[in-house]
C-alpha cells in the first residue's frame, strides 16, 4: 500500500466562494490562499448541501445529506440543558475522522465543532482543541477546551487556532510519540459575517487595509421581500423582545463589512502562518491541503445577508450555497479550474479513497461520489448536478438550470417554487416559475428532486414526510402545520429559537 498522506483540512465559517481573489473579488486580500489556488486544483462549482453550520459539518464528517443524519439547521447551544450527557449529533454514524483514525491516522480537531457537546472529543478525534459553544460573540479574550483542560486566550480566535495547528503539526512531525500520519481538521470559526462579532469597527491587525474601501464588490440591492418576511415573522416569533433586525441593516453599514473583509484577511494569514510551517518541516509537498467553507452566504446579493435561512422561505441561490473548494498535493494533483458540479458531501469518499481507505458499510445509502479524477485531470462524468436542502426547500443546479422545490402542505398559501436559466440569466433575476414555456423542464426538475430525495432520505429525519430533526428547528410552526401539534424537534422541543446574538 502506497504511504498514506498528511492531511490538512481547512474550513471557514460562513465564506462564499467569491470571497476570496482567486475566485475573482478584486477588493478582498487573501494572498496566501490566492497562491495555495495558483498552485492547486480550484473548484468553481463545489456547493454545500445545506445553508447553516451544523448540517454541513455533519455531512462532511458522514457524506450524508442532511435529510439522512439528521441535522437540518444549527444545533442551538441554549438548548444544551435538554442534551443528553456528552450528545454527540453524529454518533450512530461512521465518521471521517474515526474511518481514519482506525486507517492508521492520528486526528486532530482544531477549530469549531458545532455538532454536539464539545467538552471532550467526539468523532474520532483525538486531539480535541475547541471552543464551548458554536456561535461567536467575540472574536477576542475567549475560553478554549484543550483536549480536556479549559484555558483563557486574550487574543484573536484565529491566531489561537493557529498557533494550536502549528504547535500540534510540530509535534506529530517530531515523531516524538509515533509515525503515524496525521489527519488535522482546522474549521476557524471566521470570518462568520454576524452582530455583534462584527459589529462596529474591526479590532484585528488587518482593519487599517479596508479603511478606505469602497466595499463595490458587496452588492446593493433592495432588500429582498422574503428578507423582509423572514424578520417580520422572526419579530412576531419573539414577541418583538429580540431584535432580529440585523441582516436587513448590515448591507449598509460599511464598518461590518469592512469588519467581515478583515477576518477573512485574519484566516488568511492563519492559513500562511501553517503552509510556511509546512514548508518549514519539508512536509509541504506530502501533504494533502485542502481550503474550503462550511457553507455560503450571501453578501447583498438579491438583497439578502447570510445564510440561507435568511429569506422566508429559505433561498438557494449561488451565494448562500457555493463555498471554495482548493485541492493540493504537490505534483499528484493536476492544477488549474475545474467546472464539474461538487457537492461537500463528495468530500468524504474522495478523501478516505486518496488515503487508501474503503468507505463504512451502511444501512444508509450516501449519494456522496469521489471526485479523484477531477485531481487527475480527468472527468467522471458523474459529477454534474448537485442537490441541496434547507428544511422547507429543496433544489436541484446544474450547468443551465436552477429549481427551487417548496414543500406544499402547509401553509396556506403554501411558499412558491422558484426555476432560473442559468445560461441565459447567471445572476439568478428572472424567475421562470408559472411561464408556459418552461413546464414541462420545470416537470422534469420537479421530478429529479423527488426521485434523488425518496431514494435517499431517512424516513424518521425527512422533514417532508413527517420525520424531526435530532436538535431544533427553524421553522417547528411550518412543521406543526402540516403534522399537527405532536409534532416536535428534537429532544421533544417543539419550537424553533433564533436570535440576533445567537447564530450559526
Amino acid at each position: 500500500m502506497p504511504k498514506q498522506p498528511n492531511i490538512l483540512i481547512f474550513m471557514t465559517d460562513n465564506q462564499p466562494a467569491e470571497l476570496l481573489g482567486c475566485y475573482g473579488n478584486d477588493e478582498i486580500r487573501t494572498p496566501h490562499i490566492d497562491a495555495l489556488a495558483e498552485d492547486a486544483l480550484k473548484f468553481d462549482n463545489a456547493f454545500c448541501v445545506n445553508g447553516m453550520c451544523s448540517p454541513c459539518r455533519a455531512s462532511v464528517m458522514t457524506g450524508l445529506m442532511p435529510s439522512q443524519h439528521g441535522l437540518h439547521t444549527w444545533i442551538d447551544d441554549r438548548l444544551r440543558h435538554r442534551w443528553p450527557e456528552n450528545w454527540n449529533a453524529i454518533d450512530e454514524f461512521d465518521t471521517l475522522p474515526e474511518i481514519l483514525s482506525a486507517g492508521g491516522y492520528h486526528t486532530a480537531l482544531i477549530g469549531k465543532y458545532h455538532m454536539g457537546m464539545p467538552d471532550r472529543a467526539q468523532n474520532g478525534f483525538q486531539h480535541w482543541i475547541t471552543s464551548p459553544h458554536g456561535h461567536v460573540t467575540d472574536f477576542w479574550n475567549n475560553e478554549f477546551i484543550e483536549n480536556d483542560t479549559l484555558r483563557s486566550y486574550p487574543g484573536h480566535s484565529v491566531d489561537y487556532f493557529t498557533e494550536q495547528t502549528i504547535r500540534y503539526i510540530e509535534d506529530r512531525v517530531s515523531g516524538e510519540t509515533d509515525d503515524a500520519p496525521f489527519f488535522a481538521f482546522v474549521p476557524y470559526n471566521a470570518p462568520y459575517g454576524h452582530w455583534p462579532a462584527l459589529k462596529g469597527r474591526a479590532r484585528n491587525r488587518f482593519r487599517d487595509f479596508y479603511d478606505n474601501v469602497p466595499m463595490h464588490s458587496i452588492p446593493r440591492e433592495g432588500l429582498h421581500e422574503n428578507a423582509i418576511a423572514r424578520f417580520l415573522r422572526k419579530a412576531a416569533d419573539s414577541g418583538g423582545g429580540i431584535d432580529h433586525s440585523s441582516e436587513l441593516r448590515i448591507p449598509n453599514d460599511l464598518d461590518t463589512l469592512r469588519n467581515y473583509y478583515s477576518e477573512m484577511s485574519m484566516v488568511d494569514d492563519g492559513v500562511g502562518r501553517i503552509l510556511a510551517m509546512l514548508r518549514r518541516l519539508d512536509i509541504y509537498e506530502d501533504t494533502l491541503i485542502i481550503y474550503t467553507a462550511d457553507h455560503g452566504f450571501s453578501l447583498g446579493h438579491h438583497g439578502i445577508w447570510g445564510h440561507s435561512q435568511a429569506t422566508l422561505p429559505s433561498n438557494a441561490h449561488r451565494a448562500t450555497f457555493s463555498i471554495p473548494l482548493i485541492f493540493r498535493h504537490g505534483p499528484r494533483f493536476t492544477t488549474g479550474t475545474n467546472t464539474e458540479f461538487i457537492s461537500q458531501i463528495d468530500l468524504f469518499p474522495t478523501i478516505l479513497e486518496l488515503a487508501g481507505l474503503e468507505p463504512p458499510n451502511r444501512n444508509i445509502r450516501s449519494p456522496a461520489k469521489p471526485f479523484t479524477a477531477a485531481l487527475h485531470g480527468q472527468r467522471s462524468g458523474q459529477h454534474t448536478e448537485v442537490f441541496l436542502e434547507q428544511e422547507e426547500t429543496r433544489a436541484i443546479r446544474d450547468s443551465r438550470w436552477l429549481y427551487k422545490r417548496r414543500f406544499q402542505k402547509a401553509p396556506q398559501p403554501p411558499f412558491p417554487d422558484e426555476m432560473y436559466d442559468l445560461v441565459n440569466d447567471p445572476l439568478e433575476k428572472n424567475d421562470l416559475i408559472g411561464n408556459p414555456e418552461y413546464a414541462e423542464i420545470a416537470k422534469e426538475l420537479i421530478a429529479r428532486i423527488d426521485a434523488f430525495f425518496a431514494r435517499y432520505s431517512e424516513p424518521r429525519y425527512d422533514l417532508w414526510t413527517g420525520g424531526t430533526p435530532k436538535s431544533n428547528s427553524d421553522k417547528a410552526w411550518l412543521w406543526q402545520e402540516a403534522w399537527g401539534e405532536d409534532w416536535a424537534a428534537g429532544f421533544g422541543d417543539p419550537m424553533s429559537v433564533d436570535s440576533a446574538n445567537h447564530r450559526d
